[in-house]
């Protein structure tokens, strides 16, 4: 048993894309066609992060309470955390290409962090190994 995808709300797919997969690096692993419960279409997009199993199904919002929800979907804490194996690397990538990081890069007993904002505001930490 695993999880497959999650879901991440977005306030537009095209834009979600092009930061997952070109400021992130990830994959994009399907965009097809689909429609709503109630016969409106939407697109099925699920982006994933090279060599993980699980992806994330970037979903526009749809309806108040959904867009209410955009970058707010853990209630302003860290939800989602993205381990990379060369930090300073992906640091420098990130904040070249103009990711927002929201708290500076500090050491924990569990390795090196810092928090960015994606696409639509919600918080990630950025992780990687102590420094030895």
């Amino acid at each position: 048993m695993q999880i497959d995808v999650v879901t991440l709300l977005v306030e537009e797919y095209d834009p979600a894309i092009a930061f997952f997969t070109a400021v992130l690096g990830f994959d994009l692993i399907e965009d097809s066609p689909s429609l709503t419960n109630d016969g409106r279409s939407k697109r099925w997009v699920v982006v994933r992060s090279p060599g993980a199993q699980t992806g994330i199904l970037l979903a526009r919002a749809d309806g108040e309470d959904q867009r209410a929800a955009v970058g707010n979907q853990v209630a302003g804490r860290v939800g989602f955390f993205l381990r990379v194996d060369d930090f300073d690397a992906a640091y420098r990538r990130m904040t070249e290409a103009g990711v927002t990081f929201i708290r500076e890069p500090r050491t924990e007993p569990y390795g090196r962090v810092a928090v960015f904002l994606d696409i639509a505001g919600n918080r990630w930490d950025l992780l990687g190994a102590t420094l030895t």
